[in-house]
């Protein structure tokens, strides 16, 4: 059974910095890719960045290019999202989502992710 379990997260104003982990267990491989959605209220989940163990780089959205960075610890299985000079539009439950599905080596849509966890909120304030 795969497990992911998400920490960090919190209020924070306009500019300020903010910081989530993930922890993936369950199986011994990591997974191909792992990576943060977000969902504001009323919006469709979306994609924020991951990191592909198939091309071993990571990946973002371009509104996030440049302020958010991703780094990892496969011995501990746990991947950080480093969130800089946030804006009040980053404001949004933020989940951890993984796949072993190889097939996409970078994949971005909710359903390429079979494995979820339960969502961290972080709030951005003006």
């Amino acid at each position: 059974q795969v497990r992911l379990v998400e920490s960090g997260g919190g209020s924070v104003q306009a500019g300020g910095s903010v910081s989530l982990s993930c922890q993936v267990s369950g199986r011994l491989a990591m997974p191909n890719s792992m990576g943060w959605f977000r969902q504001a209220p009323g919006k469709e989940r979306e994609f924020v960045a991951a990191f592909s163990w198939v091309t071993l780089s990571p990946y973002y959205l371009d509104s996030v290019e440049g302020r958010f960075s991703i780094s990892r610890d496969d011995a501990e299985k746990i991947l950080h999202l480093q969130m800089n000079s946030l804006k009040p539009e980053d404001t949004a439950l933020y989940y951890c989502a993984a796949t072993y599905d190889g097939s996409s080596a970078s994949p971005m849509g909710p359903s390429e992710f079979p494995y979820w966890g339960q969502g961290t909120q972080v709030t951005v304030s003006s």
